[in-house]
């Protein structure tokens, strides 16, 4: 017989949950209250208390500056490319690692995709800068085999291609364990109801697990919107050089540039509060559009 929860129930709950509120309103909403700068000219010396204020010329200054523009649309085709392709691939990898019945295959198989997710972008770098420089492992196989060698990483045609083929490399065994998981709570009955009206493996692929998917599918893709115009600015800069700034350079690496090396705070937050406004409406636009024709949302 289930006893009634008591007030002292309620106190372990909250204590339970105490470090994780701690952690949040410590590391991410106190913080939220230095936006403040934005609207003024912060002196780093006197502080917030006694920089003058400014109302929204930072916030003019960003979009009458015309090298923002050209940043603005490196990132969105950054963050295209990377929706375009990598948000399917974990999908992808984990329907047909699904297809894998042998057991004592598939687990080493699935550390092994995941493995990449826990090197940092340094390593990471630095194996496809190995990998890809002029005399590197890849030109140096073309070259034995007669092919023209190329210098890929100061080839801006093939910059975005590059980072978006390497956070596919590193992140896609991890999220493909988010799909695993949803995959592992499909009703099995479904699947042997379909093989006896004779589904095969790929019809039930198509008529039972993408659609029992969805709602992973939206929550995940809307949570990557959120995002659309942030880049990992580790693997950016460990990549970026003089030879393909002018396709590298994106809004992260420019706050850094601006906002850290150029001491410019105010206006860098005001590029930051841009960045979060934008995300937040494409978040709340497209759950809304979910919610209406899937039934999906995350809220």
């Amino acid at each position: 017989m289930l006893r009634k929860f008591s007030a002292s129930d309620s106190f372990m709950l909250w204590l339970i949950a105490l470090p994780g509120v701690l952690f949040f309103l410590v590391f991410k909403y106190v913080p939220m209250l230095g936006n403040v700068i934005a609207f003024q000219d912060y002196n780093l010396f006197t502080g917030i208390a006694y920089s003058p204020w400014v109302g929204f010329k930072h916030f003019a200054n960003m979009f009458t500056y015309e090298e923002f523009y050209h940043i603005l649309t490196n990132t969105l085709l950054l963050s295209l490319y990377s929706l375009l392709f990598g948000f399917p691939a974990p999908l992808i990898l984990a329907l047909f690692l699904n297809e894998i019945r042998r057991a004592w295959f598939k687990r080493p198989v699935q550390t092994l995709l995941y493995l990449p997710h826990f090197l940092s972008w340094v390593i990471v770098g630095s194996i496809f800068i190995n990998l890809l420089s002029y005399d590197g492992f890849l030109n140096t196989l073309l070259g034995k085999i007669g092919v023209r060698t190329v210098d890929y990483l100061t080839q801006p045609s093939y910059f975005r291609s590059i980072l978006v083929g390497m956070s596919i490399w590193k992140e896609m065994g991890w999220g493909m364990i988010i799909y695993l998981a949803a995959l592992s709570g499909i009703n099995p009955n479904l699947y042997e109801a379909a093989r006896v009206d004779g589904a095969g493996r790929f019809r039930q692929m198509r008529s039972i697990t993408l659609p029992c998917l969805v709602p992973t599918i939206v929550v995940l893709f809307l949570l990557r919107v959120g995002n659309v115009l942030d880049s990992n600015v580790e693997q950016v800069m460990v990549m970026l050089n003089p030879l393909v700034s002018d396709v590298g350079e994106v809004i992260d690496t420019y706050v850094y540039r601006v906002g850290l090396l150029g001491a410019q705070f105010s206006y860098t937050t005001a590029i930051a509060i841009f960045k979060s406004l934008v995300g937040l409406l494409l978040v709340v636009g497209l759950n809304g559009l979910s919610r209406r024709t899937t039934g999906e949302s995350i809220y």
